[in-house]
């Protein structure tokens, strides 16, 4: 039995490797000699490099603003943008009661209604958040801007590069809503409200950062949506409608304050309306007040506040990061290389297929092992950054497509590995040999494929010249921090759903680099089975 085409018998696993000495032949000696299986195991050399991200894909529902500043990298501010959700057929008849009316039922007096009004009492913006980075008592500002008509032109872009964090946000920036004075925690919160639990223990407090605005914008909206109901318009059928022609979005930025980021989970626009308490007969109560003559007071009001817009999966929201020179300047180190998230660094390592083919062609992989070790982070500062929980490892040629696409890990071109740090500080791949036999099988079949073209002019040297230039990042991988989420099939196995970009601050920094320059190269284990000729 001869095996001359690399990849054969891909996957097979070597698991006789794992016995004992009294059962690692299994079966093998049913074999005649002549097909003997051998198995060994290589090391190649892998050279790495850092690049830097530019931007990145983020398609995401969280809301990151503030700025950062780390000793290393310097900092990076973080601001955005979103869209506001308008449900379908909306109507504030269907979700206001009656304007309120008094009327006598025989000799009883009866209300019905309790809006004081039809008129919008107040409207304001809610920004909610549950978590941050960084000094959670630090001072800081918020402004939040309404979007412009220069964003409702390029929403419509099929390219949607607003989705890259290279966004240009200010562009967009129109009129003024409101700024905020605020602290991460909130000390005037008293813990009464911070740790109140609804009736199933779960805490009802949210952090919360308000804004009022002006009331012309509701009454502006309400206007609009009564010339809806009369038919005039068709400004509230859907989302894409009343983003268009009622309310933009908003964009929120930090424009004071260093040494914290909001993770912002949902904005909400809030109108609010005046109504009456009433009786059980739906009259109006009075105030329990008495003046100096016995008159009871005026009719008892209250504020009533709803959200009816809020930022949603359903419509755009969109994050800028900006980082500061600092960040080239680790991207230039040589004697190492980085991860940095959000869309800071990458990895970049190159393989030796064509090694690997050299040598092995007439060999089975069975395993190809890759590790990066991160250095131990020893600074000292308060608030530093972790390295990232988990980690893709995939062709440098798919990274768009992976991510603008919302792929997952097929473990093929794509591997996911999740950060070690309790032990060896290490993302380990414990087989991409997959990668490495479908990257050798596809410039081997291009090469076939020239060859038959090229009949007797055929140039080897020439075309792999060709080849190379023609397909740079073919041997290029990269390392990159991501998010993983996950959807729980049963009590013991869950299965991944999404994998994205991680856009809260983290960093490692990992042995590699060129080793001219005082880097070292990582090593590629391979395990691979032969058979004699």
């Amino acid at each position: 039995m001869k095996v001359k085409n690399l990849g054969v018998l891909l996957g097979a696993s070597l698991t006789f490797l794992a016995c004992d000495d009294t059962t690692n032949t299994l079966g093998l000696d049913m074999l005649p000699p002549s097909d003997a299986v051998a198995a060994h195991t290589m090391t190649f050399d892998v050279t790495t490099q850092s690049v830097a991200a530019d931007a990145v894909y983020a398609k995401t529902a969280i809301g990151y603003v503030g700025k950062f500043t780390d000793p290393e990298f310097g900092d990076y501010t973080a601001s955005f943008l979103t869209e506001l959700n308008c449900t379908e057929d909306f109507k504030f008849s269907d979700i206001l009661p009656e304007v309120y009316e008094e009327y006598y039922d025989g000799d009883t007096l009866k209300g019905k209604g309790t809006l004081v009004d039809e008129k919008v009492a107040g409207v304001r913006l809610l920004v909610y958040y549950n978590d941050w980075f960084g000094d959670s008592l630090n001072a800081c500002r918020m402004s939040v801007y309404e979007l412009n008509d220069q964003w409702i032109r390029e929403r419509h872009d099929e390219n949607r590069q607003y989705r890259y964090t290279n966004l240009d946000a200010e562009k967009y920036k129109g009129r003024l809503l409101g700024r905020k004075a605020y602290t991460a925690y909130d000390a005037s919160v008293p813990d009464s409200i911070r740790y109140a639990t609804d009736s199933n223990g779960n805490l009802t407090y949210y952090p919360t950062l308000i804004f009022d605005l002006d009331t012309e914008i509701g009454e502006n909206i309400l206007e609009l949506n009564r010339a809806y109901e009369r038919g005039e318009n068709n400004f509230f059928d859907d989302a894409d409608h009343f983003i268009d022609n009622v309310f933009k979005g908003v964009y929120v930025k930090s424009d004071f304050g260093d040494g914290t980021i909001l993770y912002v989970d949902r904005v909400d626009l809030e109108f609010q309306f005046r109504f009456h308490y009433v009786d059980s007969l739906g009259v109006a109560l009075k105030k329990k007040v008495n003046d100096v003559n016995g008159n009871i007071g005026d009719d008892s009001i209250y504020i009533g506040r709803q959200p009816l817009f809020a930022s949603t999966k359903e419509v755009i929201q969109a994050n800028q990061f900006a980082n500061s020179e600092r960040l080239t300047a680790k991207v230039n180190e040589k004697e190492w290389t980085y991860i940095k998230s959000p869309a800071g660094i990458f990895t970049e390592a190159i393989l030796p297929y064509d090694e690997i083919y050299q040598q092995l062609s007439n060999d089975t992989l069975n395993a190809v092992k890759l590790t990066f070790t991160n250095y131990e982070d020893r600074s000292s500062q308060t608030f530093s950054m972790g390295a990232p929980t988990n980690v893709l490892l995939i062709r440098k040629q798919d990274v768009k497509t992976f991510f603008e696409e919302n792929q997952i890990n097929d473990n093929r071109t794509s591997f996911v590995a999740t950060h070690n740090s309790n032990a060896v500080n290490q993302y380990h791949f414990p087989n991409i040999a997959r990668l490495v036999t479908a990257c050798i099988n596809e410039k081997k079949a291009a090469r076939a494929k020239a060859e038959k073209e090229a009949g007797a002019s055929w140039n080897e040297e020439a075309w792999d010249a060709q080849w190379s230039a023609e397909n740079p990042d073919w041997n290029r991988v990269w390392l990159i921090p991501v998010t993983i989420t996950t959807q729980q099939t049963s009590s013991s196995t869950s299965v991944t759903t999404a994998i994205q970009h991680d856009l809260q601050p983290g960093y490692a920094k990992l042995q590699g680099g060129d080793p001219e320059q005082g880097g070292q190269k990582l090593t590629l284990e391979v395990t691979y089975t032969s058979f004699p000729e």
